[in-house]
């Protein structure tokens, strides 16, 4: 089944909120990415700052796994997010 972006956003968003409630994780994600909790808040509706939430997911098989498990998706519901809300730049020339 393919993805919409309305889709992609949503995931996006719940991965968000699964990432704010992991400890361990939510301070890595602000490391990697430089953003701050008030970035969070500000670009939380911009796909690509979705994109990027999703991206940092899909990193870790175990983390992707974990975030799966506790929401019942698919495990390849991520990175299939990831890409519909990269667009053109999340598609690969091979």
């Amino acid at each position: 089944m393919q993805m919409t972006e309305d889709a992609a956003g949503t995931l996006a968003l719940r991965a968000l909120g699964w990432l704010i409630g992991e400890d361990d994780l939510l301070g890595v994600f602000l490391g990697a990415t430089g953003a701050s909790a008030d970035d969070l808040r500000a670009q939380a509706a911009d796909p690509a700052f979705q994109a990027s939430v999703l991206e940092f997911l899909t990193m870790d098989d175990a983390w992707v796994t974990r975030f799966c498990d506790s929401l019942g998706e698919e495990y390849t519901a991520p990175l299939a997010a990831a890409r519909v809300l990269a667009g053109e730049a999340g598609r690969h020339w091979t």
